[in-house]
């Protein structure tokens, strides 16, 4: 399926990608009261949020418009019959009505249009359902990642990170079909080596878009200084950050 956002070159380098805070999920499951369940994950890609959900015992539906990304997380998920993958967006989901008890976008809110997204969440939810949306966000006080956004934003003058860094409440909130926002965060911290680290900047879609033809420059001048770091592995401090409302 045709999207503006084309994961298919960055797919096989997204199974690099931190996996969200343990504490983040079971306190947005907590704010649910959901311990079981249907879930639609969408925008599911190589199936990080998806295998957190299936693995707590939830019957997960991953959504997911990119035939590379889909095909990574169907591999890692072959083994779990509580996952079943489907082509689709955030926009247009292809579900039938009323199934799910929670959806969940996992770094995929903000490829969305974020008000059809909201619609059609609510469309698929029970009467009772809960919405959800969430992000890894590296910190940026740690000095090793501004080493890292001084290289980014020298390469690519005002380089930014569009919505998936805002504050979701607002958006939420004006679409007028969910309830009480509720915002989390938690800390979580990755080790990688660098090879891994590498690897996983290729699967940057938001630095890949803004840096065009650059794109591979900007990561080969990531890799030469991490390397003289020297190094073997670095600690990566992200945040995840999730945002959380039921039906109104």
């Amino acid at each position: 399926m045709k999207t503006e956002w084309d994961y298919t070159t960055l797919a096989d380098a997204y199974l690099r990608r931190p996996d969200y805070s343990s504490v983040a999920i079971d306190s947005m499951l907590a704010i649910t009261g959901l311990a079981s369940g249907k879930v639609c994950d969408v925008g599911a890609g190589v199936a990080h949020l998806t295998l957190i959900l299936a693995n707590r015992g939830f019957d997960v539906t991953a959504i997911e418009p990119n035939k590379a990304m889909r095909t990574n997380g169907i591999k890692r998920t072959t083994s779990l019959p509580n996952v079943c993958w489907f082509e689709g967006t955030g926009e247009h989901t292809g579900q039938e009505n009323g199934i799910f008890d929670l959806v969940t976008f996992g770094s995929s809110f903000n490829v969305c249009d974020r008000q059809l997204a909201l619609k059609e969440s609510a469309r698929i939810l029970k009467p009772n359902g809960w919405f959800s949306c969430m992000w890894n966000h590296r910190n940026l006080n740690d000095p090793i990642q501004q080493g890292i956004e001084s290289i980014i934003k020298e390469a690519v003058p005002g380089y930014g990170y569009g919505s998936r860094r805002e504050d979701q409440t607002g958006v939420i909130t004006t679409s007028g079909i969910f309830g009480p926002v509720v915002h989390l965060s938690a800390e979580v911290v990755q080790e990688q080596t660098i090879d891994e680290c590498v690897e996983a900047w290729h699967s940057h879609a938001t630095l890949a878009r803004q840096a065009g033809n650059m794109f591979a420059g900007v990561v080969q001048n990531i890799e030469k200084y991490l390397l003289q770091l020297g190094q073997d592995k670095i600690q990566i401090p992200y945040t995840t950050e999730i945002w959380v409302a039921p039906l109104a």
